[in-house]
């Protein structure tokens, strides 16, 4: 699995010459916990995290000043990155040795999306439910986003509800499955009548 399979995206962004408030409401108002930085240029630049603001709010900065203050001002450096075809076991161990707790991935230094720690756990440690959804969105991504096979996954074995045009589309409809990172074992249940 890679880091475009699990990130957020489109990502949000906030420019390094904006108000402190616009990256505090937009972290407010999408409940996340950083935001890429980015240039004039859409270029990274840098991640503005809730540790940050606190931090710079702990460090005794008048809460006045935030009509003055630029998210440059605030922002960590250079962030970890990553590109979309970086594996997620990979981006796991990039994540601990650096500690970042977010990580933009990048295309020509553009944000394309956004890699949290929760989004690898979700990977690394699926639940059943977390299995099932992501079966069931590769399903309906095959079938061009109808819901023609219901799946259902318990204790890592996911069972397929359905009828098959042909042995192909049965042969990938499985392999999509089989393939969900959470899922050991895969039955295939057609209705009879």
């Amino acid at each position: 699995m890679h880091a475009k399979d699990i990130m957020s995206a489109p990502a949000y962004t906030v420019r390094a010459d904006a108000p402190v408030a616009a990256a505090v409401d937009l972290l407010e108002r999408q409940s996340i916990t950083a935001v890429p930085v980015v240039d004039e240029g859409d270029v990274l630049v840098g991640l503005v995290t809730e540790g940050d603001l606190l931090r710079r709010e702990a460090g005794g900065t008048a809460a006045a000043d935030i009509g003055t203050r630029r998210v440059r001002d605030v922002m960590s450096g250079r962030p970890v990155m990553a590109w979309p075809d970086a594996d997620v076991a990979d981006l796991a161990a990039v994540m601990v040795k650096y500690g970042a707790h977010t990580v933009p991935v990048v295309v020509d230094e553009q944000v394309v999306g956004v890699v949290s720690r929760c989004d690898v756990l979700r990977t690394l440690l699926p639940t059943d439910a977390a299995a099932q959804r992501e079966a069931q969105r590769r399903l309906d991504t095959y079938a061009d986003g109808r819901h023609r096979w219901p799946v259902c996954v318990h204790d890592t074995i996911a069972t397929i509800d359905g009828r098959f045009d042909d042995d192909t589309e049965r042969a990938v409809a499985e392999a999509l499955v089989r393939t969900t990172a959470g899922v050991t074992a895969v039955r295939v249940v057609t209705p009879t009548g």
